[in-house]
């Protein structure tokens, strides 16, 4: 829930459509159920804590995404928010596309024989066993982040007999964050050729003008958590202006025009869902006027959502330990409900100070309101999951809380502090768990000793 009042128990016992996975719901008994299967079955089966992804939440936003924007070969699913060779095979089955920002996400997705011509393969440092195995692959598109990556990436194609296909990645200057945008800040970055000192068309100046490099488009990305179209059409508006020039100068069409992802969620009840058709409507209506007014072809536009597909599926289920009441000011006391795991398992509160929907998922609350924190069981003070809430007082060890909205980079970032292990993630449909991710064994880190 928010970290704001709740005004009753009744309230906290529902579940924001919004927020949770499509197929949640709470039955009679106060159990919540996922596609027909009881959290509490899973913890009971799987242990704690344990991820719990919605298959037919995730396959409809993949489908969602493919009707907004013209079909699934245009949507590259953003693999960096959470990655299996399940997930790469709903991807692929659903049509969709899909990015890699590592050597390691790239053999995940051939391991799950995704096909490697509708993957695209990013990173700022991708060293040369990285742009071989592209080249090899043959994986769709290179997305260049350097002069020296050109350089590279040329000579290893020409060595292996190949042409890669490739994009340049441009900064436009713009940065839009739930509706910030700086004009200027986003220039100091690891990522991309700067479009305002020039180097973005040198470097596509560069690709086209490579024996072994095919330039078929441009590349930027303006945030994350936006919620409507504004930076992207702001973002398009600078890029296809470089389109235009590497038309009129160079005489190169470029077919394709990826303006990243980005696209928001709702993590709390208070926030709003975000509108996938209508910010596609407006972006690609924007695109199609800015090339038309500057004389050139429309490029087709393709976009990479993850955290948009990945994370309103999936919840992590706890079992809630300790219960300790602590003054913080004469008269004034926050209960602290202890849960086992934290940010070994979620580092987004700690590092972002992100927000969270908790709830009772084992049973109804019928507490008092009462000001509370859930926190985690790490040597940490900052292992805060939720920071400031009013949760019923009568949530008690042993009882099972879930946060919602977990599915993007909860996993991907885990960790292995104090020696936790790395929680299981299962899948549910139609009433039926199946096995993802294992959870990780004392033997597991073990193996890796010399």
């Amino acid at each position: 829930m928010a970290d704001t009042a709740r005004t009753g128990t009744a309230a906290f016992n529902g579940l924001p459509a919004h927020v949770w996975p499509r197929n949640a719901s709470r039955g009679d008994d106060g159990v919540v159920s996922i596609a027909g299967v009881k959290l509490t079955d899973v913890a009971e089966r799987f242990g704690t804590p344990v991820m719990v992804v919605d298959e037919d939440d995730f396959r409809s936003r993949c489908r969602d995404m493919a009707a907004a924007f013209g079909g699934p070969e245009r949507v590259h699913y953003a693999s960096k928010a959470f990655l299996t060779r399940t997930v790469a095979r709903w991807v692929d089955e659903e049509g969709l596309s899909l990015d890699v920002a590592s050597l390691n996400e790239l053999r995940i997705a051939l391991m799950a024989d995704f096909p490697a011509e509708r993957i695209t393969a990013h990173g700022n440092n991708k060293d040369d066993e990285f742009l071989r195995a592209c080249v090899v692959e043959g994986v769709g598109h290179v997305v260049l982040d350097s002069d020296q990556e050109l350089e590279r990436l040329e000579i290893i194609a020409g060595e292996e007999g190949r042409t890669q296909r490739v994009m340049v990645r441009v900064k436009p200057g713009i940065e839009a964050h739930t509706h910030e945008f700086i004009a200027t800040s986003h220039e100091d970055q690891k990522f991309g050729f700067s479009l305002a000192s020039g180097s973005a068309y040198r470097a596509a100046e560069a690709a086209v003008k490579a024996e072994h490099l095919d330039l078929v488009g441009l590349h930027c990305h303006v945030g994350s958590q936006v919620f409507d179209a504004r930076g992207f059409t702001a973002a398009a508006d600078r890029v296809l202006e470089l389109y235009s020039r590497i038309h009129d100068e160079l005489g190169v069409v470029l077919p394709e025009l990826d303006l990243g992802g980005g696209y928001g969620i709702a993590y709390t009840e208070d926030e709003e869902p975000l509108d996938v058709d209508a910010v596609a409507r407006e972006l690609l209506a924007a695109v199609a006027r800015i090339a038309e007014e500057l004389g050139i072809d429309a490029p087709t536009v393709l976009v990479e959502p993850g955290r948009a597909i990945a994370g309103p599926g999936t919840v992590t289920v706890y079992e809630v330990g300790t219960v300790k009441d602590v003054t913080v000011a004469e008269g004034v006391t926050r209960r602290y409900l202890s849960v086992d795991g934290g940010m070994s398992d979620n580092i987004r509160p700690a590092l972002y100070g992100s927000l969270y929907d908790a709830r009772l998922v084992s049973r109804m609350a019928e507490g008092r309101p009462t000001a509370t924190r859930i926190v985690g069981s790490h040597c940490e003070s900052g292992d805060i999951l939720i920071r400031d809430a009013d949760y019923p007082d009568d949530i008690r060890r042993g009882d099972l809380v879930a946060l919602a909205a977990t599915g993007a980079y909860a996993y991907a970032m885990a960790s292995r502090y104090n020696a936790f292990s790395r929680p299981a993630v299962v899948s549910v449909r139609d009433g039926v768990v199946t096995p993802m991710m294992r959870r990780e064994t004392i033997r597991d880190f073990l193996a890796l000793e010399g």
